[in-house]
């Protein structure tokens, strides 16, 4: 197992599954993440002052953290949500060769 510098996990969630995908390949087309998995999932928040209560598609997108602002950029342009989840998480420890597939896969690394 190695310790990583830089690898993530961005979680975003698309209100169905055409534009989880259209989004997903977006991103990995673009080399912008290595791969992004689809789940779904039911949401329960709060906009604009009323409870919501909705089926949603989660990604699980894997990616060098390096790219978050042209990943962030990205999903922005292609996303129907007024305010999108784009929420970049750290992996901490991982399979050294999971990792450098990662960076084999993301525009900018060898």
């Amino acid at each position: 197992m190695e310790t990583p510098s830089g690898y993530g996990v961005v979680l975003v969630t698309a209100g169905n599954m055409q534009e989880a995908e259209a989004i997903a390949n977006a991103l990995v087309e673009a080399k912008l993440a290595a791969c992004v998995s689809l789940l779904p999932i039911h949401s329960i928040y709060t906009w604009q002052g009323e409870l919501h209560k909705e089926e949603e598609w989660q990604l699980l997108i894997k990616t060098d953290l390096a790219q978050f602002p042209a990943m962030e950029a990205k999903i922005k342009e292609l996303h129907s949500y007024e305010v999108p989840e784009i929420i970049a998480l750290p992996i901490v420890a991982g399979s050294q060769v999971y990792l450098q597939w990662i960076s084999q896969q993301v525009k900018g690394k060898e």
